[in-house]
């Protein structure tokens, strides 16, 4: 079982069943981060770091600092699929494995009508029909 990555009818197999995704928030300019992991019921976020505070980035209750960065454990159960919004007013998404980061365009399309993120099997076929949650 590993994440992957659904656009346009292609799906992308990730290295494994953990990954971090990367962003800067729109408004306030910081970047955000977090923790996937694959699970049987769908991928769950264990670890979310942000680099500042302001408009809709409010760390979790239980956040400390550490680095320079508020970093907490959302309490939140694993979901079939997150819907990964790509509004072009930032940089793209990044998706970091094994220590390395890359933009999304370097693994998807170009502009595809939306962005799971979901579990598949080991062959990369998706385990849960896309239709993400929002994020």
């Amino acid at each position: 079982m590993k994440l992957c990555l659904i656009a346009g009818g292609i799906v992308v197999a990730l290295s494994g069943e953990r990954a971090t995704l990367a962003w800067t928030h729109s408004v306030e300019r910081q970047t955000w981060e977090e923790d996937w992991r694959a699970t049987d019921r769908g991928p769950v976020v264990e670890t979310a770091r942000v680099r500042g505070s302001g408009a809709g980035m409010e760390p979790g209750a239980d956040a400390r600092l550490v680095d320079g960065a508020w970093v907490w454990h959302p309490k939140v159960p694993p979901t079939p699929a997150v819907r990964l919004a790509r509004s072009g007013a930032t940089a793209d998404w990044r998706l970091c494995e094994g220590g390395a980061c890359r933009p999304f365009e370097a693994l998807l399309p170009a502009n595809p009508p939306s962005v799971d993120l979901t579990v598949c099997d080991d062959e990369g076929r998706p385990l849960t029909p896309s239709g993400g949650t929002g994020r």
